[in-house]
């Protein structure tokens, strides 16, 4: 019964996500070996949406190392566990629970033994910037682990770099990479462990910097981005940005680039979706979405709160046309409705 709620629950999320985006593009598959233990070591930038893309379509059933802030409860510490995720506390969390750590790195060894998939990210925070951040030791810490217990694991790091066209904003366009498979083992010298945790570190972050955009330079960040966006490279192929942005030179990167003024134009389909789903707007604008604590979270809030909300409504809608109407009117007109939005979503709003 625990295999059937866990299968329902992905096919809605995964049908959520694919609703919610104008479009998702998932390349690499093939590079994710299914007969042996698999460390997911993706980019970060938009908290829970990142998790839900690699659960619902990384064809394996992975474990999660999720901030241990979120199990605040006993019942969401159930939930969690029982969705796989495990806590992992960082100093904000108090420096004497780092402790935990410990018997936490333990499970993982023990998932990854058991021939099982986890995901980590090895930036260990997430951020909208386009770039890779440096990378932190705490999963370098589990594979060492996990080959002092069991030496001859064959532990194959996947890279992912997922890449969004603009995280906060709706609708979005997402793409995840998965880069080639690296074995663990070959990288791992007994003798000399700090090279060993240093080297694997290296080579994931060189990965993540050909699967994802990594616009290094500080000083001229949002001067290349902006010149990206007016030049329409497209975000969702990071070699192409991070070709285009080795092209640029200094001194074009330090002169300013605008888009052509233009007149702002009136978007007539956000307009109609505004108005067919009117109460769900005005209950995401101005209750929830002031609560959104910053940036990197509000495609999450924003998802979950249509995932929530919307099937309400669209019940709501149902039973009210059905007391006026006919129940075949009202199924007619709640599959407009559906088809309409998501019509909305694919190809009108922008």
């Amino acid at each position: 019964m625990s295999g059937i709620i866990y299968s329902i629950v992905k096919f809605v999320v995964k049908t959520g996500l694919y609703a919610y985006h104008k479009k998702i593009e998932i390349t690499g598959l093939d590079n994710i070996p299914t007969d042996k233990p698999v460390l997911f070591l993706p980019n970060h930038q938009s908290a829970l949406i990142d998790v839900l893309l690699i659960a619902t379509d990384c064809q394996r059933k992975p474990f999660f190392l999720t901030r241990a802030d979120v199990f605040s409860s006993s019942w969401l510490n159930r939930i969690f566990s029982y969705f796989r995720m495990l806590p992992i506390y960082r100093l904000r969390d108090g420096r004497e629970s780092l402790a935990n750590n410990n018997l936490i790195f333990d499970t993982c060894s023990e998932i990854l033994h058991r021939g099982n998939a986890l995901v980590i990210f090895p930036e260990a925070n997430h951020n909208l910037q386009r770039r890779v951040r440096p990378l932190s030791k705490g999963f370098t810490r589990i594979i060492l682990k996990s080959f002092e217990l069991y030496p001859q694991l064959d532990i194959q790091l996947v890279p992912v770099g997922l890449n969004y066209k603009n995280a906060a904003h709706f609708p979005d366009e997402v793409a995840v990479h998965y880069g080639k498979s690296i074995s663990a083992k070959s990288l791992f010298d007994l003798n000399d462990i700090n090279k060993s945790s240093q080297s694997i570190k290296d080579i994931v972050s060189s990965s993540l910097k050909k699967l994802t955009s990594h616009i290094p330079n500080d000083e001229h960040y949002e001067a290349i981005v902006s010149r990206l966006t007016n030049e329409n490279v497209s975000f969702l192929d990071p070699m192409l940005v991070n070709e285009t942005v080795q092209s640029y030179s200094k001194s074009v990167t330090n002169s300013k680039s605008e888009a052509p003024s233009e007149r702002q134009k009136i978007n007539l389909s956000k307009l109609l979706f505004s108005i067919l789903n009117f109460p769900i707007v005005l209950l995401w604008r101005f209750w929830l979405k002031p609560k959104v604590p910053e940036a990197e979270f509000m495609g999450t809030f924003r998802f979950a709160f249509s995932l929530f909300f919307f099937p309400i409504y669209l019940l709501v809608l149902f039973i009210s046309i059905s007391f006026l109407n006919t129940i075949e009117i009202a199924l007619l007109s709640i599959g407009s409705l559906t088809i309409l939005n998501i019509f909305l979503v694919k190809f009108g709003l922008r």
